[in-house]
């Protein structure tokens, strides 16, 4: 026994770099990243078990040789660590009800893993708070004004109060691969009828920044996004009949709405009446690289 515990207070003595710390954790977030990739396709209980061996066999490897040579610790931190890992987690969430209607919210917040980006992700999630805050605001202002010309033309506020209003901000990753990071916020109220908005930060943990259609697709993003979409339009007419009127729109520029899906293609994002009739909902396109 005595014995085993001074080979334990050796174990625990032996000094550790402390930039490892985060190298290490680094290294397991990766890990379990590729792991929760891996159940997603995977389709028989045996690869999943296979999956969370190998993750947690590399873990285990990492972790005992950090703590058992010195040697090891040192040669670990000029290992270089490709990329930016980078997480979404809930900030906030909060429900309100009052009189007939229903808030829900739910704000996310980008952690990037890295002491280089931190003003960046203090930036990001201003923004993002700041978004769903003010759409917030924005709606219960619609609202209020809704009701207000309701009843200057004669409703009553009995048959006001009949009335189911939600309004609801909520976020979701559309995809997280090994090099991107796209996450989606979308606010939507209903009385009337519907409205809805959305904005999408795409992180390139390779580039350690947020990209646009320009860093994805070239200088020429405009020409190369416009001749796909032309040609799915024609497409989706010939199958469904229905009319777009994309060339009265705006058309692409630097601020088009976009997300990196799991493939790693681009999909370019139309808000519903942008393009295209209402029952179509939103529009949107794949641009192939």
């Amino acid at each position: 026994m005595k014995r085993m515990m001074e080979t334990k207070q050796k174990y625990d003595e032996i000094p550790i770099p402390q930039e490892l710390s985060k190298r290490v954790m680094l290294e397991i977030e990766n890990a379990n990243i590729k792991y929760q990739q891996q159940c997603k396709k995977a389709r028989r209980l045996s690869i999943m078990k296979k999956g969370v061996t190998s993750v947690a066999a590399a873990i285990m490897v990492l972790a005992v040789g950090v703590n058992t040579s010195e040697s090891f610790a040192k040669e670990m931190i000029d290992i270089p660590v490709i990329g930016t890992i980078a997480n979404v987690l809930t900030f906030r969430s909060y429900e309100e009800k009052k009189e007939n209607f229903d808030i829900t919210v739910e704000i996310p917040s980008i952690e990037l893993i890295s002491e280089d980006l931190k003003e960046l992700e203090k930036e990001t999630n201003k923004d993002i708070y700041t978004f769903c805050e003010q759409y917030v605001e924005q709606a219960k202002q619609r609202m209020y004004e809704y009701k207000q010309a309701f009843l200057e033309t004669g409703g009553t506020e009995k048959e006001w109060n009949e009335r189911s209003i939600i309004i609801k901000v909520w976020y979701e990753v559309k995809s997280q691969t090994d090099q991107y990071l796209s996450l989606m916020i979308t606010g939507a109220e209903s009385w009337a009828s519907a409205y809805s908005e959305t904005k999408y930060y795409n992180f390139d943990k390779k580039a350690g920044k947020w990209v646009t259609l320009r860093d994805v697709l070239g200088d020429d993003y405009r020409q190369i996004a416009e001749q796909s979409i032309q040609k799915q339009i024609e497409q989706r007419e010939k199958e469904t009949g229905m009319q777009y009127w994309y060339e009265d729109s705006e058309g692409i520029n630097e601020n088009t709405k976009f997300y990196m899906n799991e493939t790693g293609n681009l999909v370019i994002v139309f808000e519903k009446y942008e393009i295209a009739p209402g029952a179509a909902g939103q529009q949107e396109f794949q641009i192939e690289r």
